[in-house]
């Protein structure tokens, strides 16, 4: 008779560890599960593949003289990019930034100072300012002028006459060489 009360025992400690396991076992197999068929859904939330190509615009600044500026897009946005002169240098840099409205040294602006690059939408509505092409109207301040609204932007893309509020956009940008940017 122990002989039988001692196998009853043994055989419901072994049924409650196989059926412990079935319940984890089944229990995982259902989280994995889940996840799986959750995973399409939070993957979607990423940005699209052509989304992430525009984050990001290298541009190549080799050819691009003194004195010129060139436009690129970023983002659906231009972005100015001036190669600015010696003159137009000293002038950003000698400007005493506590009677701008917006003040900022030049320093803040331009990682390098032949290099000023800027986003070119104007901050008091969103117009595109003039002054990237030749022959364009740069203002008394030799910058940008922002026709819509009269807007007057300086060599350093700051705000020095009309409604804007702000200073240009500087944009996030890296010199990967000597002669290239990456902006975003």
């Amino acid at each position: 008779m122990a002989d039988l009360a001692h196998s009853q025992v043994t055989a419901g400690h072994d049924g409650g560890t196989r059926r412990d396991f079935l319940i984890l076992t089944a229990g995982a197999l259902a989280g994995i599960g889940a996840a799986c068929a959750v995973w399409p859904f939070i993957d979607s939330l990423n940005p699209a593949k052509d989304t992430l190509a525009l984050s990001t615009t290298e541009v190549d600044l080799a050819p691009v003289q003194a004195g010129q500026r060139l436009t690129v897009a970023w983002r659906g946005k231009p972005v100015f990019i001036d190669h600015r002169t010696p003159e137009e240098i000293k002038a950003a840099q000698d400007v005493d930034v506590a009677s701008l409205r917006d003040p900022q040294p030049d320093s803040a602006r331009a990682k390098k100072p032949e290099w000023l690059v800027i986003v070119g939408v104007c901050t008091h509505l969103g117009c595109i300012p003039l002054g990237n092409k030749p022959g364009d109207d740069r203002g008394q301040y030799g910058g940008w002028f922002c026709p819509c609204h009269g807007s007057v932007y300086d060599t350093s893309g700051r705000i020095r006459q009309g409604p804007a509020p702000l200073n240009l956009v500087v944009p996030p940008y890296d010199f990967t060489s000597d002669t290239a940017i990456k902006i975003g």
